[in-house]
C-alpha cells in the first residue's frame, strides 16, 4: 500500500512540476512577445517621424521651385497631392508603402526639371532644402532597417513552435514590413552634392537598395 502511495505521489509531483515549468514557460514566452511587439511599435513610430519630418519639407520646397519656375504648375501640384496622401498613410506600413511609391514618382520629376534652372540651383534656401531632404533620406533608410529587424524578429516567434501556441492564444499577430514587397517605393531621390562645383548642387537619383 505504501509503495502505490509513493509511486502516486512521485507521479503527482512529476505532474505538478511540469504544469509549474509549462506556466512558466507561457509567462516568459508572453512576456518576451509583448517586448518584440512594443519594439515594432517603437521602430515604426521613428519610421514615422522622419517621414513626417520629410514630408513637413515639401511646402517650402514647392514654394521655393515655383519663384523661379512657376509654370511647372502640374508638376508642383503633383507633388502636394503625393505629400498630402503621404501624410494620410503614416499609421499603416502598408499604406505608407503605397503613398510614398506615388510620393517618389512625384519628387523625381520635380527634381529633375530643376536642373533646368540654374538661379535656382544657385539659390540658397533651395540649398538648404536639398540637404535637409537628403540627411532624412538617410534617417529613414537607418529607421527603416531598424523597423524590419524587428517585425522580423516577432514574425519569427509568431509562427516559430512552439512560441507560436503563445501567440495564437494571445492575440500576437505577424506585422508588415516596410518597404520589402517594393523596394523602389522607399528610394526617394537622394540628393549629393559635388564641393565647389560651379553648377550648384547636382542631383541624382538612390540606387535601389534591397533589403533582406
Amino acid at each position: 500500500m505504501d509503495g502505490v502511495v509513493g509511486a502516486f505521489l512521485g507521479v503527482l509531483a512529476i505532474g505538478v512540476f511540469f504544469i509549474i515549468c509549462l506556466v512558466m514557460y507561457w509567462i516568459g514566452t508572453y512576456n518576451k512577445l509583448v517586448g518584440l511587439r512594443q519594439n515594432v511599435e517603437e521602430s515604426w513610430s521613428a519610421v514615422e517621424t522622419e517621414l513626417r519630418r520629410r514630408y513637413d519639407l515639401i511646402p517650402n520646397l514647392v514654394e521655393t521651385v515655383k519663384g523661379y519656375a512657376s509654370h511647372e504648375k502640374e508638376t508642383l501640384e503633383s507633388v502636394v497631392q503625393a505629400r498630402n496622401s503621404g501624410m494620410k498613410s503614416l499609421n499603416s506600413p502598408a499604406e505608407a508603402e503605397l503613398a510614398n511609391k506615388d510620393f517618389s514618382l512625384a519628387l523625381g520629376r520635380l527634381l529633375s526639371i530643376t536642373e533646368a534652372y540654374p538661379q535656382l540651383q544657385a539659390n540658397d534656401n533651395f540649398k538648404n532644402l536639398q540637404r535637409e531632404l537628403s540627411d532624412t533620406e538617410t534617417n529613414i533608410s537607418r529607421a527603416r532597417r531598424f523597423y524590419n529587424a524587428n517585425v522580423k524578429d516577432l514574425n519569427t516567434a509568431v509562427e516559430m513552435f512552439p512560441s507560436n501556441i503563445v501567440a495564437n492564444h494571445s492575440g500576437f499577430t505577424k506585422r508588415v514590413y516596410f518597404g520589402i514587397d517594393n523596394p523602389d517605393a522607399f528610394e526617394a531621390p537622394k540628393l549629393s552634392f559635388s564641393a565647389g562645383s560651379d553648377e550648384g548642387v547636382k542631383i541624382k537619383l538612390k540606387e535601389t537598395e534591397k533589403t533582406e
